[in-house]
């Protein structure tokens, strides 16, 4: 009887882990296949990441409501990269990313909250009080990993790309970061989901910089706007002694 408990355990571990690589699908393997990304959001930062991520092989699309207004990107990054909508973006993406003005967090948990829960997603929304007003006062209050998290709920959501001006990391990134003196920059983030951390880190060194896990959401105030974290075009070692990380 032992036996069969013991047999029908391992049958259940067995199956549980076939449903963890069938969720995340080679995704987070320290060498990663190239996958589909759905980027909402293609102004400044989701164009500019993802056409790194295009380059580096990955195929993205990227979204708007007005999917025929990309068709200039599109054409200019070839056949790896589409456009849709956002809902057709996160059906499309195995991961998504998240970059849109943090103003839109409400009425985009009201849309597509839904459809993103279970997903890999990657947060680069900034919270600014001109733009923002009452929900810059709630990341004020509650921090930007548990605000984010809030409107994004059941998202495997990690904090990237957030902590620079989207024109540091179109110079920066992908062949840019080969000639910087001392190596690549660095790019912190922070989640609570350890295989989306994994994730988020290989799509980082996909885009051409070094990934520095500064820890769980909570600790994403370390690289929020306004942080001592924020604004650096530092290397992963330079980072993680500003940020007190150790080696």
């Amino acid at each position: 009887m032992r036996s069969d408990r013991t047999t029908r355990r391992a049958a259940l571990a067995l199956a549980a882990g076939f449903s963890l690589a069938a969720a995340l699908p080679a995704l987070a393997q320290d060498s990663p296949k190239k996958i589909r990304i759905g980027v909402i959001g293609a102004g400044n930062i989701g164009g500019t990441i993802g056409t790194l991520w295009v380059k580096d092989g990955h195929e993205v699309m990227f979204a708007s409501r007005h999917p025929d207004t990309l068709a200039p990107l599109i054409a200019e990054l070839g056949p790896k990269a589409k456009a849709g909508t956002p809902d057709e973006a996160i059906k499309f993406g195995d991961a998504v990313f998240v970059a849109v003005p943090y103003k839109a967090y409400p009425d985009l948990s009201k849309d597509l909250a839904s459809a993103l829960a279970g997903k890999v997603v990657l947060d680069a929304g900034n919270a600014t009080q001109k733009r923002d007003g009452a929900l810059y006062d709630e990341v004020q209050a509650n921090g930007i990993g548990a605000t984010s998290a809030k409107y994004l709920p059941g998202a495997k959501l990690v904090r990237a790309f957030n902590a620079a001006n989207y024109k540091v990391f179109a110079k920066a990134g992908a062949d840019g970061g080969k000639d910087r003196p001392g190596g690549r920059m660095a790019i912190p983030i922070a989640g609570d989901d350890p295989a989306a951390l994994k994730v988020a880190e290989g799509l980082v060194r996909d885009a051409g910089f070094d990934p520095v896990v500064v820890g769980s959401l909570k600790d994403a105030d370390k690289f929020a706007m306004g942080s001592a974290g924020f604004g650096h075009e530092a290397t992963a070692p330079e980072l993680r002694e500003k940020l007190g990380l150790g080696k």
